[in-house]
This record gives structure tokens, C-alpha cells and sequence, in this order.
């Protein structure tokens, strides 16, 4: 797929036409992964555009290529680049790393002082993070607005993240600091570096955290949840 042709940029209410392919690609994908999202609708999709904070991607002849907004919280110290999608076909080119990078320095167009911070399963995803300048943290490090969290109720590890007090859960946390960061080339530097250990994490969050959750269920054909639980940790660490 040649990138080049793609176009990213500030999505605008003329974009409203994808509003439904976006948020049914959100949840679509999401189920492929056995992991949860905030579940929003092509209403709330809408109200970004009109309110030019989302970025979108599509082809010259209007095709839709991937899809990213802006949320912000607890009154606006902290902004999340959300629901990060892109179309099957083009997955795996490159062109998710673009939108972030665009979403990311909207971000700090619109929101010079405020901390930027995301949560994801996939390592991919980290991996971006990392070349811009985020850094793994704690979740007692992002926004404790009762908002954010009451969003991650449609997602299937809801339960998982208050059996931990939301102290934890599935996701990574990570954090753009723009008053106290290193530099993208330091993160990304780190990442790589120690991306091995990133692999073992998720995997052992996955066996600690979802296991107690999977055991106790079984398949039409009364296997445990352990079949169920190597499936999510390959979708985890290969999506």
C-alpha cells in the first residue's frame, strides 16, 4: 500500500458521511481482539469532527482510511487521543503511526500544557507512543475524573479493573508530560531496548489478571478458559 497517496488530516463536518463505518470498525475490531473499548456512538464521533477534535485519513477518491479524536478531562489537564482505528486493508502499512502523530500534535496545538496520556493492550500501539515521547506509568498517574473511568464500563474487562481498584487492568498506561518528558528519541531509545520485557508484561498481566476470570468458564465443548486465554494473549501481542 502506497502511503503517500494517503491523506491525514483535521477531520471537519463534511467527514460526518464515516461516522458509522468508524464506530462500527471500533467494535468490530475490539471483538476480533477478545479485548474491550469505550463503546461510542457515530453521534459522539460527529460532535468531534464539528468540534475539529479528531484527525481522520482517506484516500484521494474518498475511500476511509483510519481515525482518531481527542477527549479531555478533568477540565482539560489531561487529554486522551482515543479510539484510534484504522480499515482492515491498510492495517500493518504504517499509516497508524501517522494519525497518531497528527493526533498528538493537535493535541498540543489545542492543548499546549495539558498532559496527554493513553491507555492500549497492544504493543504496536506502545511502540508509537514510545517514538513520541510517551512514557508506561502507573494509572495513579492519569486523570482520576469519575468520567474517564465510567467510560470503560462497556469494556469486557470492566470487572478486572475494579477487582484491582483501578489500579490496574489489561491496559498499559502511558503519559506525555509537556512539563516534565524526555525527548521522543530517549523514549523510543527505551522502548526498543527493552521491548522483550514489554512482551513479558503483557503476557503476565494477561495470565495474572484475566485467568481467574477465564478458569471458571467453558467452551460448548467443556474445555476451560485456558484455550481462551492463549488466543487473547496472541491477538495481545500481534494485532
Amino acid at each position: 500500500m502506497d502511503n503517500q497517496q494517503i491523506i491525514v488530516r483535521v477531520a471537519t463536518p463534511d467527514d460526518k458521511k464515516y461516522s458509522t463505518i468508524i464506530t462500527d470498525e471500533m467494535a468490530a475490531s475490539a471483538a476480533a481482539r477478545g479485548t474491550g473499548i469505550a463503546k461510542r456512538s457515530p453521534e459522539y464521533i460527529e460532535q468531534k469532527m464539528d468540534e475539529g477534535k479528531a484527525v481522520i485519513a482517506v484516500m484521494p477518491d474518498g475511500k476511509w482510511v483510519g481515525f482518531c479524536y481527542i477527549e479531555t478531562w478533568s477540565h482539560g489537564e489531561y487529554v486522551a487521543n482515543s479510539g484510534l482505528i484504522v480499515a482492515p486493508e491498510f492495517r500493518k502499512s504504517g499509516i497508524a503511526k501517522s494519525i497518531k502523530k497528527r493526533i498528538f500534535n493537535l493535541s498540543r496545538e489545542k492543548y499546549p500544557d495539558s498532559k496527554i496520556f493513553g491507555l492500549t493492550t497492544g504493543l504496536a500501539v506502545m511502540k508509537i507512543n514510545s517514538d513520541l515521547g510517551y512514557e508506561p506509568v502507573t494509572y495513579s498517574e492519569l486523570t482520576q475524573d469519575e468520567a474517564f473511568w465510567a467510560g470503560c464500563k462497556s469494556c469486557v474487562n470492566y470487572e478486572i479493573l475494579m477487582s484491582k481498584e483501578r489500579k490496574n487492568c489489561m491496559c498499559t498506561a502511558m503519559l506525555y508530560d509537556p512539563k516534565d518528558h524526555y525527548k521522543p528519541e530517549e523514549t523510543k531509545q527505551y522502548f526498543e531496548e527493552n521491548v522483550s520485557g514489554f512482551e513479558r508484561l503483557l503476557r503476565f498481566k494477561s495470565w495474572k489478571l484475566l485467568r481467574p476470570f477465564l478458569r471458571k468458564e467453558k467452551d460448548k465443548d467443556g474445555n476451560t478458559g485456558d484455550g481462551k486465554l492463549k488466543t487473547f494473549i496472541h491477538h495481545l501481542l500481534h494485532f
